[in-house]
This record gives C-alpha cells, sequence and structure tokens, in this order.
C-alpha cells in the first residue's frame, strides 16, 4: 500500500500526548538568565529620558537599550520600518525600549517597576476612521503601508448596463491566534562568538535574518533551531525575530544563555494580531443573475508598522471577488497606519477578511434581485477555463462546484431551510433556527513571483545506516508536516516510511526551504522534497544496480555513494512551472499555481430571550487536491473551522486608547469543545498536476468560510442582516430592538 494517501499516526503525536515534548521553556542552560520587557505607556510621542531608580540595586541586573546594539536597530522582515528597541519615538502602546535580565525571573519584573520613561505625548491615530480622516482622498495618501490596483474591463460601463446596482458595507476586527504555548526564545553565544538561538516559531530562516543584521554576523555565525512549538496561526511567523533579538542582546551584554518568555498577557497585548478590514461593495448584475461588474474597496488596519502587511492585503485583495467569475472587476486596497501594535499574518493573510464581505455580498444581491442565493453562486461559480481578476485562466484542479453541490446534499440544506422558515413563525418555540452556507476559494503558495523570489530549497540525505532524512526549514507546529514529509519521500521511494527520518529545522543542517506559511509547505516545500528523493533513488540505481527496499540493503547501497562520508544530501531549488505567468508591475496574471476550494453549510439557533447562538451542526466539503493524509487534513478542516467560528461569534478584542483591554484568556473567549459544533467533513479531490501526489494547499481554506456563513443563518432565522464581526447576542438584541 502507498506511504501517501494513508492515515498514519502523526510522527510527534506520542511525545506530546505523553507529555515528554520539550518546548522551549523546557530546556534548561547552565547560568541562564530571564529576560523581561519595559515598554511604552503611551500610543505615539517621543522619549524624552528613561530614569533608572538610583536606590534600586542595578548591579545584579543586566540592562539593554537601544544604544547597546551593534548593529541595525531594526527587525529585518519587509519595510524594515521597526525598531527593535525604540530610542526616540514612540507608535504604538506597549513598543519595547528597555530589556531587563535577572537569574530569577521574578527578581527582573520587580526592576520594571523601577524604570520609568518620560514621554512628550502626541494625538495618536487609533482607528481606520482616524487614519482615513487625515486626507482627503483615499488613494493619494501617504499614511499607508501599501496601495494596490487590480483591474479587468470597464467597470462603469458594465455598471451602467446593469439591472441591479448592489452595495454593502462589511467589517471585520482584530483576532489573536490564541496558540496553545506563549512565544519563547532562548539565546546564547558560543566561544567562537556565533549566536546560537532556540525557540517557539515558524519560519527559522526568516529569524536569522533579521539577527544578522542587529548583530552584524555573517551567516555562518548564526544558528537558529525550532524547538517543538505549540500553535502559531501566523503569530509566530514574523515575532519571533523580535524576541530573538531581545534575547540575542541580553546574552551578548551578560555573556550568559537568556531566556525570554512571555506570559498570557503580555503575549496578547503586545503581539500581532489579524488585520482589522472594512470592505465595500458596489456591484452590477443582469436580470437573471450573471454578475457584470464588481468594484471593490479593501482598506486594513495596518497597526504602527508593515511587517507583514503588504503581502496580507496583496492575498486580501486577491480574494475580494469570491470564487466567481466576472468580465469587470476593480479592487481598490490599502493598508493604513495607525498607532496601535502592529497586525500580522493569521492564519488565511487577509482572505478571510475580504471573502466574509464576498459571500455575504452574495447573500445581498441574491435578497435584491430576487433570486435564490445558491443560484446566484450556480451561475457565476468558477470553473474549468474561468478566467479570474487578474486574468488567471484557471486550467485544472477546480472544485468549486462540487464541494457547493456536496455540500448542499449532505446538510440537507434546501430541506432545512424550508423547515425552519416554519419552525421560526411558531412563536412558541424558544428559538429561532437558521442555516446558512458560504462558498470559497483559496490560492496556495506565495502570490504571483513570490515563490520565485523565495527560491526555495530542500532535499534528502542518504546516510551510512540506511536511512533516508527530509532537509527542510519547514516547521511541525501541530499541523502535521514531519508525518506529510515522511508520506511523500516513502512514496517516491517505495520505502517503509519508518526509514525515513526528519531532520530538526536547524539553519545549521537544513537548506532554506521558505517559511512554513501560506498553505505552501505541503504543496510547494512537499513537491521540492519529492523530486529530490527521486534524484536520490536515480544516483542509488546507477550506483547499484537497483533501489534496496531495506535498511541493510540501502546501507550496502549507500557505501558506493557516499565513499566514506557520513551522508550525501540531494538538494533542489523550486522551478516554476511554464505555465504560470504573473506581472508584478500590473498586478495581473497568475496570482496562485492552483486554487483550494471549500463550502460550508451552517445549521444553528438563536434564544429568543438571550439572543445567544447555538450552533447545531456544522457540514464542510472541501477540494485540496488528492490528501496526502486524510485524517490530518480533516483535522486542519476541524481546527480551522472551530477558529473561525470563535471569529464569527466569540472573540472581540477591545482596545481603548490603543491598548488591548481584555488580554486574558478569561475575557478575550474563544471557543471550547461545548461551543464546537458536531461537523459533519468530506475531502474532494482535484489533483493538483505540480503538486505531489496531486496534493494542494488545506491549512488556511478552512478559516476563510465559517464567518459569512454564521451570518447568513443568523439572517435566515431572525431576519436581521449582520455585516460585523463578531456576532454577539448584544448586537442581535439592538437591531431586533430597532426593528
Amino acid at each position: 500500500m502507498p506511504a501517501a494517501g494513508t492515515n498514519i499516526w502523526r510522527r510527534e503525536g506520542p511525545e506530546k500526548l505523553c507529555g515528554t515534548a520539550r518546548y522551549i521553556d523546557d530546556y534548561t542552560f547552565p547560568g541562564c538568565l530571564f529576560g523581561v520587557t519595559y515598554r511604552s505607556s503611551i500610543a505615539r510621542g517621543l522619549i524624552k529620558k528613561i530614569v533608572f531608580d538610583p536606590k534600586f540595586s542595578w548591579d545584579e541586573f543586566t540592562v539593554v537599550t537601544a544604544k547597546d546594539i551593534p548593529g541595525v536597530n531594526r527587525v529585518v522582515l519587509i519595510e524594515n520600518d521597526q525598531p527593535l528597541l525604540a530610542d526616540v519615538k514612540i507608535t504604538h502602546p506597549l513598543e519595547p525600549i528597555v530589556l531587563v535580565a535577572h537569574s530569577q525571573r521574578h527578581k527582573a519584573y520587580e526592576a520594571l517597576s523601577h524604570i520609568r520613561a518620560e514621554f512628550m505625548e502626541q494625538p495618536p491615530v487609533l482607528t481606520i476612521e482616524e487614519s482615513l480622516a487625515l486626507k482627503e482622498t483615499l488613494y493619494s495618501m501617504d499614511n499607508a503601508f501599501k496601495k494596490l490596483l487590480i483591474e479587468r474591463g470597464s467597470v462603469e460601463s458594465a455598471m451602467a448596463q446593469a439591472d441591479f446596482v448592489v452595495e454593502g458595507e462589511y467589517r471585520v476586527p482584530h483576532q489573536e491566534q490564541a496558540y496553545i504555548e506563549n512565544n519563547g526564545i532562548a539565546a546564547y553565544f558560543e566561544k567562537d562568538g556565533s549566536l546560537v538561538v532556540m525557540g517557539s516559531m515558524q519560519c527559522p530562516y526568516y529569524v536569522h535574518k533579521a539577527l544578522k543584521a542587529v548583530f552584524k554576523l555573517s551567516d555562518h555565525r548564526i544558528r537558529v533551531i525550532q524547538t517543538t512549538t505549540g500553535g502559531g496561526f501566523g503569530g509566530k511567523e514574523d515575532y519571533p525575530s523580535m524576541i530573538a533579538g531581545h534575547a540575542g542582546l541580553l546574552a551578548l551584554k551578560s555573556g550568559r544563555p537568556v531566556k525570554i518568555i512571555y506570559d498570557r498577557h503580555e503575549d496578547m497585548a503586545a503581539t500581532t494580531k489579524r488585520h482589522p478590514a472594512i470592505v465595500r461593495h458596489k456591484t452590477g448584475v443582469a436580470k437573471d443573475g450573471r454578475l457584470l461588474a464588481q468594484d471593490i474597496e479593501v482598506i486594513m488596519d495596518g497597526g504602527a508598522y508593515a511587517t507583514l502587511s503588504p503581502v496580507v492585503l496583496s492575498r486580501g485583495a486577491l480574494h475580494a471577488t469570491g470564487p466567481y467569475e466576472c468580465p469587470n472587476v476593480r479592487v481598490r486596497s490599502v493598508c493604513m497606519i495607525t498607532n496601535t501594535p502592529p497586525n500580522g499574518a493569521f492564519r488565511g493573510f487577509g482572505a478571510p477578511q475580504t471573502l466574509f464581505a464576498a459571500e455575504l455580498h452574495m447573500e445581498k444581491i441574491a435578497s435584491v434581485i430576487g433570486m435564490d442565493s445558491v443560484e446566484l453562486r450556480r451561475k457565476n461559480v468558477f470553473k474549468l477555463g474561468a478566467v479570474t481578476a487578474t486574468g488567471q485562466i484557471l486550467r485544472e484542479s477546480v472544485g468549486a462546484r462540487e464541494v457547493l453541490e456536496r455540500t448542499l446534499k449532505r446538510s440537507r440544506y434546501a430541506q432545512k431551510r424550508k423547515e425552519y422558515s416554519r419552525w421560526n413563525k411558531n412563536k412558541r418555540h424558544s428559538t429561532w433556527r437558521g442555516m446558512g452556507i458560504a462558498l470559497v476559494h483559496h490560492g496556495a503558495g506565495f502570490t504571483g513571483s513570490g515563490e520565485v523570489y523565495l527560491a526555495s530549497r530542500a532535499g534528502v540525505s542518504l546516510t551510512q545506516e540506511g536511512t533516508v532524512k527530509v532537509l527542510t526549514a519547514s516547521t511541525e507546529i501541530g499541523q502535521g508536516t514531519n508525518t506529510i514529509f515522511a508520506q511523500i519521500v516513502s512514496h517516491a521511494l517505495d520505502l517503509p516510511q519508518t526509514m525515513v527520518e526528519i531532520e530538526m529545522p536547524d539553519t545549521s543542517l537544513v537548506p532554506d526551504s521558505g517559511p512554513t506559511v501560506a498553505s505552501r509547505t505541503c504543496m510547494v516545500v512537499g513537491g521540492l522534497i519529492e523530486r529530490a528523493a527521486l534524484e536520490m533513488k536515480e544516483a542509488v540505481v546507477r550506483a547499484a544496480g537497483e533501489f534496496p527496499r531495506t535498511k541493510k540493503g540501502l546501507a550496502r547501497a549507500a557505501a558506493k555513494i557516499l565513499n566514506g562520508a557520513p551522508f550525501r544530501a540531494f538538494i533542489v531549488q523550486y522551478k516554476k512551472p511554464d505555465e504560470i505567468e504573473w506581472n508584478d508591475h500590473a498586478y495581473s496574471g497568475d496570482a496562485y499555481g492552483v486554487f483550494s476550494y471549500g463550502c460550508v453549510a451552517v445549521d444553528l439557533e438563536v434564544d429568543r430571550a438571550t439572543y445567544e447562538v447555538r450552533l447545531r451542526r456544522l457540514t464542510t466539503v472541501q477540494d485540496i487536491g488528492r490528501a496526502i493524509n486524510s485524517k490530518l487534513a480533516e483535522g486542519q478542516m476541524i481546527g480551522g473551522i472551530t477558529q473561525a467560528l470563535g471569529y464569527a461569534l466569540w472573540e472581540n478584542p477591545v482596545y481603548q486608547n490603543g491598548f488591548m483591554q481584555n488580554s486574558q484568556l478569561t475575557n478575550y473567549i474563544i471557543p471550547t469543545a461545548m461551543d464546537t459544533p458536531p461537523m459533519d467533513v468530506e475531502i474532494v479531490e482535484k489533483p493538483y498536476s505540480h503538486g505531489p501526489w496531486g496534493a494542494k494547499g488545506v491549512g488556511e481554506l478552512p478559516m476563510d468560510i465559517p464567518g459569512p456563513a454564521v451570518a447568513a443563518a443568523i439572517g435566515h432565522a431572525t431576519g436581521l442582516w449582520m455585516t460585523e464581526l463578531p456576532i454577539l447576542p448584544e448586537k442581535i438584541c439592538r437591531k431586533i430592538n430597532a426593528n
């Protein structure tokens, strides 16, 4: 039986289940200090001076400010605009200013109360609306990180010919990643002056690049190692570079290992979130339901520094039309600057924001023109040969219509809609009931020329012992990467997966295979290791005449290749498929190599007295290409949907003067097992020719779907038009009482 396509157990499962997995705070380092951060108490202003209490015994402590940075005082990523430590300006609440370390963690925290920064406070800009108000026109302003324009056809002409023109505005908030393990990093210097960083992270080479600039060290003098990581969801994509720089500076000044582990409050209050957004739609529609023109504005809040905002905005804009073909499209998008903590990566990466608007707007269009929303979707949904807003022709692996139809059938959507409409007319029932549906697409891999720019490298190595090691910097953060990589290589070589090992993500041991983001790990990096495995197989066959299937036989064959060396690595680099073309300047062409597709039907009820929403059942069908491990894929679907349900119904980040007020899991409410409904999950396999064994992306797609389906179901249940997440009971109450 082939290794790919089978449901083997996840490799790291036993260690995590039995408590033997070592997270960064489980590591001990001789002479280790514990680092903490003194942060700004204002949203915007200038630092006049920093006062250290003269009566406090500072001799016991290591203290670092911006003047102690040997290299560039920047967190190197895209724009390189964010200082590692603020030295002159404050641009957001809780901006790091001073670092303190002590051998006892509680004493390090105590020292923070003996530091006082004096500021010249300036008026902050705290919301999208305030940022927009600084200039008269949206697309000629300086207070934006990024502006994008996508155009196809003639929107004005088509809008003038439309039988209906439907407009709508939709809003989505911040969202906290709420990973199980808080951010944490340890750093120490070797005797030769090399810096070693270990910790909870998604992208070791992002951290490596950032540290080179801060410490003025060459590639080989910095080593970054990912330890067991308790979840990331994008929150550990770029932010670990900040903490690693802080730990490294304290280690440099103290000459001792330093560990920085955030508590939950600091992690939630100070680190990146999902970008809030306002999305406006104006759609021209024919009488028969054909989309004639889409004019869309996307406005995101980037916070105080760029971090990953340009690429989050890009993905959001590219998904703003929904999975529907329209000959005339204009998507104008901008990411504003505000004096709030920077926003960054979060599972879905801009697409959940714009797809919420796109799918809910389809419900509004259907209502206005008097057509069932399912029929409206059928009329316009992507199919083979369809052309997207960027002019991309969908040549293969288009499962949009199939996931829609299967979801409708499995959920009994039409029958339940009729049944619940009758139910809601009976006022003796204590609840209203509703069914809602949403259909989305999600591009797998980096946008446009992103994968070409990354030029990712990955491979396998053959050892003297007759084992095969996978060599990538892609990280296991709970999604099953190590398991599927072993399955891909095992399948390519026709070997037992027990003969395949995974090298730890250590920049001194593995090549840069790019970041563990963007639904690219299986499809892109998995494709690289599949190629590398086949190259290794050819080399073995040339040397030994055949490819052995036992460890002993492979060890004998390896001896003929290695010539006494402990191993030989077979490394390959990403090659763009010939048919993919992208124009960065015009923002047109093949935005992604392929899209995955997902549909969800939400069955819920709303309490007539308390307005609380209870999820009764959820049905989802998703096209992810061939499933390397369907159980792991289903786990990703269920987990992503649960996270998205939190975004839709419960997660309500509250900000005052730029500070998050509910930065604890006691009052920032995330869904629990009690809130999660029974889920009926089905995978549709539309193989992609350039994915390993036909695989596409799965990790982010589930996050895109539930929000609009929940809003549509609440609309069906109550008759209310809910255009802003989260849909809290008090919002439903206010709307009902206002009607």
